[in-house]
């Protein structure tokens, strides 16, 4: 873990060191990923069905692929009733919250007599990926089904590795809850690939969401352009803005949160209180003692943690917009005035009663956020990745009179003769 101060005379270097630390994987996948695109679309089920067996230990036959209702109707069975109303609860504020984004159409007529108009329509069919085996999560399920549902989009399909045959009992009732019955045993690339192109099996979609291994994400961007794509996620992050009244503890316990996700995450605390830094140190040391994913998050906290000492949050507001967090904490009496000066954070999360797990599962906000400092020009998921827009123009004689010579003008400019001559002609022009 670096403690780092703005003091420091080689602060600035060091900074701008972890600025640009690399903390996605390191593995080369890309030509892998290729060949297996490559074979789904000349083989298709058979190539998915080589593939499952291969890498999940399950021997499937086509008809096979897709998990059955009655297959969903016995996971959902095994749930507790707590967990089930626990995931009605999210799915209930998840809904709420995205149903509350949904735009309005856009129509009017203008001075010179023309009507503009947008609309916006839902995507007609998305993809859901959804890891298996011990990176299953439920939550992520409802982050990215509900959004899509929301908008409208009429055929959400999920992929879920099944490796050796092992369902998700939890998973597959957030996808009931989430209205998602489409469901298909098959993971990796080679689920990416049957999404993006289609088999016999799988009909493809327009747009594919969902995290995923370096596998995974390296196939959602070689189909990116023949589909949409959400983003290529990184490792999780997180900021914690902090001064001496918040609690040692809670703010210890923040950061070891993004730090089990996995050994690449990042945890960051920023405080203008020597005496806080000191005592947050201590108690992540104190709470890795009994924390069952001790591993994971030691080797993140003392690989990619940090403690930033800062004299002015002047200081701290520049450092964290430079950092462009996923996630940012502001554990400050006065956290509204600091946020207002926040422009680049995936998500914001104001006051001591407000940790971002809670953002994890039943705030309402998405949890899938832009990582890797993207966050300067990405924003989290939504609605609208699931809707697109469609302006259109009408104009009767007198407005194509009031605007049109304008448009001959910067066609003749142009040299794109036919563009002027098919206004013109019906100005009585040429």
């Amino acid at each position: 873990m670096q403690r780092l101060a703005t003091t420091e005379s080689g602060f600035e270097a060091e900074f701008t060191t972890m600025l640009g630390q690399a903390r996605e994987t390191t593995e080369t996948v890309d030509r892998a990923v290729t060949a297996i695109i490559a074979d789904i679309r000349a083989r298709g089920d058979a190539a998915l069905l080589d593939y499952t067996a291969r890498f999940d230990r399950m021997e499937l036959t086509a008809d096979r692929l897709r998990i059955t209702s009655a297959e969903i109707d016995a996971a959902v069975a095994q749930v507790s009733p707590e967990l089930l109303a626990a995931l009605d609860t999210a799915a209930n504020r998840i809904e709420a919250f995205h149903r509350a984004q949904m735009p309005r159409d856009l129509d009017y007529t203008d001075e010179q007599g023309m009507r503009l108009g947008m609309r916006w329509r839902a995507l007609d069919a998305v993809g859901l990926y959804v890891p298996g085996g011990k990176a299953a999560y439920p939550s992520s399920v409802l982050m990215n089904a509900m959004p899509a549902r929301v908008a409208g989009v009429e055929r959400i399909a999920m992929t879920v590795p099944t490796p050796g045959g092992v369902l998700n009992p939890l998973v597959l009732a957030a996808a009931r809850r989430a209205g998602v019955s489409e469901i298909y045993r098959v993971g990796g690339a080679q689920a990416v690939a049957a999404l993006a192109y289609g088999t016999a099996s799988i009909a493809p979609v327009d747009r594919i969401v969902g995290p995923g291994n370096a596998y995974v994400a390296e196939a959602k961007r070689q189909v990116f352009g023949h589909v949409g794509i959400d983003s290529i996620a990184g490792p999780s992050e997180v900021v914690v803005m902090a001064d001496a009244s918040a609690d040692p503890r809670h703010v210890a316990i923040d950061l070891l949160a993004q730090a089990e996700h996995d050994e690449a995450a990042q945890s960051i605390l920023i405080t203008d209180s020597q005496a806080l830094a000191d005592a947050v140190a201590a108690a992540v040391q104190d709470e890795l003692a009994t924390l069952p994913r001790a591993a994971i998050a030691r080797a993140s906290w003392d690989a990619h943690g940090a403690i930033i000492l800062v004299q002015t949050w002047d200081e701290a507001v520049d450092l964290v917009n430079r950092l462009a967090p996923e996630h940012l904490q502001i554990l400050l009496p006065d956290a509204h005035a600091i946020f207002a000066r926040i422009r680049h954070a995936g998500a914001a999360f104001l006051g001591p009663w407000c940790p971002e797990a809670v953002g994890d599962y039943v705030a309402g906000p998405n949890h899938v956020l832009p990582t890797g400092r993207t966050a300067r020009f990405a924003s989290g998921l939504s609605v609208f990745d699931f809707l697109k827009r469609t302006t259109w123009i009408e104009a009767d004689e007198a407005a194509l009179r009031a605007v049109g010579p304008a448009s001959v003008a910067l066609a003749a400019a142009e040299g794109l003769d036919a563009h002027g001559r098919s206004i013109a002609v019906r100005l009585g022009q040429n």
